[in-house]
């Protein structure tokens, strides 16, 4: 028996199949961050931290002449996302439907997006981490919904990050105001966002969990999402009319050279 419980769950293989292939493709499309930062693992479920490589000097000695020395360490955090199938939809794919309601998962996997992407660009202060705008947020720049000025502030935010010595290839994450202002505002009959495009080597990436947008470096070894058990899907308890599943995982991050990253942020009120 596993940690997850999935072989007490009334679902057949089939349906196990269709569950998971729908959160896969609600997650690839959802998840932003792992396409710019480096990714670590997954290194299993037991894992609950991670070195940050110092040590604090403890008061006390165990011994006359004998340091005491404690290595720190970050802490995992985990994300659980509890969702309900209809036991009717289920055995419907046992007949042969193609079209189950699989709504729940992908509702339940679109949250598990976001919520650690937010950790990652906007910081998730009770589990102790601090997000990239934050980290970055003293070489920021300031947008607005001026969008034909937008390739202004990008060049000038990949010229900050060459004047500060981070080569690239340089890639821009864009939350919903930005994609959508950018996508709808073209400049002699040209779309901003291919203006945008051309001044990058890297990729533009969809971002639905961020406030604004961030210039990134993608050279490597300045971000890093650890994860220790990487999205699964567990049983949790069932009725005659329903299955309750959950979607879950492990991790951390960590911002390592803040100064590969430019925030573009709004003006706030």
């Amino acid at each position: 028996m596993n940690d997850l419980l999935r072989e007490l769950a009334p679902v057949s293989a089939s349906s196990w199949g269709l569950i998971e292939d729908e959160a896969k493709r609600t997650l690839k499309l959802m998840l932003a961050a792992r396409r710019l930062v480096d990714f670590c693992g997954p290194l299993g479920w037991n894992v609950s931290a991670v070195s940050v490589g110092r040590t604090e000097r403890l008061k006390a000695d165990p011994e006359q002449g004998v340091e005491g020395r404690l290595r720190r360490t970050q802490a995992l955090v985990e994300l659980r996302v509890p969702f309900e199938l209809s036991r009717e939809e289920l055995e419907a794919v046992g007949r042969g439907a193609k079209d189950p309601d699989l709504d729940p998962v992908r509702n339940a996997a679109r949250a598990a997006a976001i919520a650690e992407d937010r950790a990652v660009f906007h910081g998730y202060a009770d589990a102790g981490i601090v997000g990239l705008v934050a980290a970055a947020a003293g070489s920021g720049l300031m947008l607005t919904d001026d969008y034909e000025a937008y390739p202004g502030v990008v060049a000038e935010a990949t010229n900050k990050l060459r004047s500060s010595g981070i080569h690239g290839p340089y890639a821009i994450a864009l939350g919903p105001r930005c994609y959508t202002g950018l996508t709808k505002t073209a400049k002699n009959g040209f779309p901003v966002i291919e203006h945008v495009r051309r001044l990058l080597d890297g990729p533009i990436v969809w971002a639905p969990a961020l406030n604004g947008a961030a210039v990134i470096s993608l050279r490597g070894g300045d971000f890093e999402l650890t994860v220790g058990q990487d999205f699964s899907i567990g049983y949790l308890e069932h009725s005659a009319a329903a299955v309750r599943l959950y979607l879950q995982e492990s991790f951390t991050f960590r911002v390592l050279s803040p100064e590969a990253a430019v925030p573009l942020s709004y003006h706030t009120s």
